[in-house]
């Protein structure tokens, strides 16, 4: 869950940012740190002291409570998340030219055991809905796919992701006359 946290307080930094026209470079001299630092942390790649934190959220002019307001809603969990290839996250590295870093997904899991798969179907294929005791995710590498989870029907395209937990009856079908192409990513733990 800390990950979720550091992800989301790493975007908000960032959003805060690009709002007010701040380059990194003007952020970092307003908060007394370096340049890199606030690279890494709009990355999610290094987490700031407290003090540090709160000297960044002073120089961005917001107060505190605005800047953690959403965070401490509770979230719920939806039993399937669709992450839309539009909705990827762009990110980028210092010292790295001709690199496009794209954020698809970040969630804490429990201690599992990964099983990697792609998977192809092809038009007109068929197969009865199933269960699978794991979180399962998807991402569509090639045509659309057709998600039957739990009575929902989900229409996903190339750069399309989906996660849910494989216990709900799911089944996927490939639409079009193209066959259909994914990485899946099961998750097995002792919770599924």
């Amino acid at each position: 869950m800390e990950s979720i946290y550091i992800l989301e307080i790493s975007k908000k930094i960032k959003k805060y940012r690009l709002d007010k026209q701040l380059t990194i470079q003007e952020l970092a001299e307003m908060s007394g740190v370096t340049k890199g630092l606030i690279s890494q942390i709009e990355n999610g790649r290094s987490i700031p002291s407290m003090p540090v934190l709160f000297k960044i959220i002073h120089s961005l002019d917001v107060a505190v409570n605005e800047f953690f307001g959403d965070m401490i809603k509770p979230v719920k969990e939806e039993p399937v998340l669709i992450m839309r290839s539009e909705n990827y996250t762009s990110f980028e590295k210092e010292d790295a030219v001709g690199f496009f870093y794209h954020r698809i997904l970040m969630k804490d899991i429990a201690a599992s055991t990964l099983d990697i798969v792609l998977l192809t179907i092809n038009p007109n294929s068929q197969r009865p809905m199933v269960q699978t005791a794991a979180l399962e995710y998807k991402y569509i590498l090639s045509g659309a796919v057709e998600y039957n989870i739990d009575g929902k029907t989900y229409t996903l395209n190339a750069g399309d992701s989906i996660l849910f937990n494989g216990m709900l009856p799911h089944v996927p079908k490939a639409v079009g006359a193209a066959p259909a192409t994914m990485i899946i990513i099961y998750f097995f733990s002792e919770e599924h």
